[in-house]
């Protein structure tokens, strides 16, 4: 496959994902405010954010398992996304917190469904042009949408001060996801054909299977201490310093600084592999001190730019690394592993994240700051552990 091919596939892919990310990034933005409009607890907030990535992420086992015996992968693309186009425009009609967290949930669902297979899918084209540049594009592309969403559900609040009309507005880009991700199969009806056959990945799997174990368990420890936007947002409404607009448009910012890194991250990975996962925790250390120590407006918005660059981080230096070490025809279960284990650690850090908010911002603190140190130093295990192998091969 030519670079230009394998380019226009992620770009394409890219593009689904932007749309789809208007609708699901737009409400993710804006529902610390509304559940907490709606009488939600923090508690309640932290347990429904983090059931709903313990769902998304943690069903991804069974799906990417799913997904490498069937090869179905653009039918579960698109029952992933379709359930996305339902979801998210319903909360227009919610009026308690336990119907919005169903919802949430629901919406986690679809992704589930759909991730590893379009993973899978964006791993084959990048195989040509490298992992870190092909993540990277896509998450790029991708947090676009993510960007644009918040604004649109800033923008309509402002003018209506509605939620139930921002959320319905989220029904347009996702109709546009379904279809651009439509227009993407008729050209690429077969993305097995996709990977580059050259590539001797599997001649290595059992070398780095070390490796990749400790990377599991470095991403458990990062994600588990790192805390979900909804709670931050949830602070930023307790205490005020900002309006909801602002809140939505702060989201956007995260998603802008987001953009930056996966384009400027993704060739760095490209060069030093693995090596580059200590930039994870070292970006993800002032995150909570910025946001839940600091309570200004200057450490908010510095501390929210900042969580935007890590999420850019986690998606294209993570997702590059499962496709360096493993095989085309296991890497959707394997994506699925991944994100299942990120998934439980996330459902478990925002669980406790959100009960620590209530009863302690010290413990809060120093949860997330040890969980983020420990992952340092998996990061410079694994470092060390990548220089042995390359000695010995």
């Amino acid at each position: 496959m030519s670079d230009k091919r394998a380019i226009k596939v992620v770009i394409l892919l890219g593009l689904v994902s932007l749309f789809a990310d208007v609708t699901y990034e737009g409400s993710r933005g804006i529902l610390g405010p509304f559940l907490h409009s709606l009488g939600a607890s923090a508690t309640v907030v932290g347990l429904t954010s983090g059931l709903g990535e313990l769902i998304g992420y943690g069903l991804r086992l069974v799906f990417g398992y799913i997904a490498d015996r069937t090869k179905k992968y653009w039918a579960m693309t698109i029952l992933g996304y379709l359930i996305n186009l339902i979801a998210v425009p319903l909360l227009a009609f919610a009026k308690r917190w336990e119907v919005v967290s169903g919802l949430v949930i629901a919406e986690r669902f679809g992704k589930a469904i759909r991730t590893p297979a379009r993973d899978t899918i964006i791993s084959y084209a990048s195989s040509k042009i490298g992992y870190g540049r092909g993540f990277g594009l896509h998450e790029a592309i991708d947090q676009i949408g993510a960007i644009i969403g918040p604004l649109i559900v800033a923008w309509v609040i402002h003018l209506a001060g509605s939620y139930s009309l921002a959320f319905l507005s989220l029904g347009i880009p996702a109709i546009l996801s379904v279809v651009t991700l439509l227009l993407t199969i008729a050209i690429y009806p077969k993305p097995e054909v996709l990977e580059d056959r050259t590539e001797k990945i599997d001649q290595g799997v059992k070398r780095l299977s070390k490796i990749f174990y400790f990377f599991l368990l470095f991403s458990m420890l990062t994600i588990c201490g790192y805390p979900h936007f909804q709670i931050i947002s949830y602070h930023l409404k307790r205490i005020q310093i900002v309006s909801d607009e602002v809140i939505s448009s702060l989201y956007a910012l995260a998603m802008a600084t987001d953009v930056l890194t996966a384009l400027i991250i993704g060739r760095v990975f490209d060069k030093f592999k693995l090596k580059t996962l200590f930039i994870i925790p070292v970006f993800g250390i002032p995150v909570p001190i910025l946001i839940f120590i600091w309570e200004n407006l200057i450490s908010a918005i510095v501390g929210v730019a900042l969580w935007g660059v890590v999420m850019g981080l986690y998606e294209t230096i993570l997702k590059a690394t499962v496709a360096v070490t493993i095989p085309a025809q296991n890497r959707s279960l394997a994506y699925g592993i991944f994100h299942s284990l990120f998934g439980i650690a996330w459902f478990t850090g925002g669980a406790v994240i959100g009960w620590l908010y209530e009863t302690s911002i010290v413990s809060l603190f120093a949860f997330s700051i040890g969980l983020q140190i420990l992952s340092l130093i998996c990061s410079v295990y694994l470092f060390l552990l990548t220089i042995r192998q390359t000695k010995n091969q």
